[in-house]
């Protein structure tokens, strides 16, 4: 028999314990997230995958909110945040800091996920997530590096911002990790 864990024998680090640990080189910027369900999302996938730090630009909600906290379980407490107005000028500052910009969204030339295991690993990535509606700024999408886009095989064209994140976040940690 394969026993399912109790939450208890996960062996998870205390907040403190995961604030002092090393992180991958992985920074998520949210481009005008609406959703206050998605922003919590965001800190609990951040936080499962060690990144880090989270940038919150333009009208994406800041912690504390009872939204955010209903699906972040706790994680604005154990991730690292902050909130900036611009997401471009966020963006011009951390590429003059040699990080990586990956816009995650579907232009007319892409990096598909899967090819991401390419990247190098000796390089930080920030990785850019835009509004439900309209996707990642245009003016963010030209200061990328790179456009990363998950291929899709339905008939609907894109995902959930914080299923994407998910994907993304977890493609990234792989290829970092090999």
């Amino acid at each position: 028999m394969n026993k399912k864990l109790k939450l208890w024998e996960l062996d998870r680090v205390s907040d403190n314990e995961f604030k002092e640990q090393e992180k991958f080189p992985i920074i998520v910027i949210l481009n005008e997230i609406r959703s206050l369900t998605n922003v919590g999302t965001f800190f609990r996938t951040c936080d499962a995958f060690n990144v880090e730090k989270i940038y919150l630009c333009g009208i994406t909600a800041t912690p504390p909110h009872r939204e955010i906290q209903k699906t972040a379980l706790g994680a604005t407490e154990s991730m690292e945040w902050e909130h900036r107005e611009s997401t471009i000028d966020l963006v011009n500052e951390l590429k003059q800091e040699g990080v990586k910009i990956c816009s995650i969204e579907q232009t007319e030339q892409t990096t598909f996920l899967q090819d991401v295991s390419k990247f190098s690993t000796k390089e930080r990535y920030a990785l850019v997530f835009g509004n439900e509606v309209n996707g990642v700024d245009q003016d963010v999408i030209d200061a990328s590096d790179y456009i990363i886009e998950i291929p899709q095989f339905g008939t609907k064209h894109s995902l959930n911002v914080s299923v994407c994140a998910g994907i993304v976040m977890w493609e990234f940690v792989r290829m970092l990790e090999l």
